[in-house]
């Protein structure tokens, strides 16, 4: 595919998930907050029910040979994939936002967005000038098996490794669907 197509190709589904991003509520750090405080449970639906269909999608892809297996990445189980999970949920429920959300937000216009991006990046940065001294360090040993995954995807170690096991993973997609289905919109305040 050529650089021009690619590009325009990125920025097109950008601007496509920032744009669902803004319409469901998760540019919104009080749609996140409500979200982590179980308070408004519109916004876990929504990802619920978004990670059910996409997985399903994938995977009934992947079995039927549409999507080649290569092209998918896993990321490797360690202590700093563990840490920096915890860091960025930290950060999700100070800031109000993650990543994707906080740069639709900025696109929206809000500063605060933008302050949130500026220090992802700082964070970043921070890793980028820090990574060789911890590079050798048991935070980058593989923990689990290294690259595990539920069913074949790509070069990792499946769990279930077997002609059915695209069976399992759209099962666990649905499930996914069904639990978002099943949520209430809201709770009450927790007391």
């Amino acid at each position: 595919m050529e650089l021009w197509l690619e590009l325009g190709l990125a920025a097109g589904l950008g601007t496509v998930f920032g744009l669902v991003l803004q319409r469901v509520g998760a540019a919104d750090p009080n749609k996140i907050i409500g979200m982590l405080r179980l308070t408004d449970l519109h916004l876990m639906k929504t990802i619920l029910a978004g990670v059910g269909i996409s997985s399903a999608l994938l995977f009934a892809g992947l079995w039927a040979g549409v999507i080649d297996a290569g092209h998918l990445s896993i990321k490797s189980m360690s202590w700093a994939v563990v840490v920096g999970g915890l860091l960025l949920g930290f950060g999700w429920a100070l800031g109000g936002f993650c990543p994707g959300t906080g740069v639709a937000a900025a696109g929206s216009g809000r500063i605060d967005a933008v302050f949130f991006i500026l220090g992802g990046l700082v964070g970043a940065g921070l890793y980028m000038v820090m990574f060789n001294s911890f590079a050798d360090s048991y935070l980058l040993e593989p923990l689990l098996g290294g690259k595990v995954t539920l069913v074949v995807t790509g070069k990792s170690t499946a769990l279930i490794n077997a002609e059915w096991s695209a069976i399992v993973a759209i099962t666990v997609a649905f499930l996914f669907f069904l639990i978002a289905r099943l949520i209430p919109v809201g709770l009450r305040k927790l007391r």
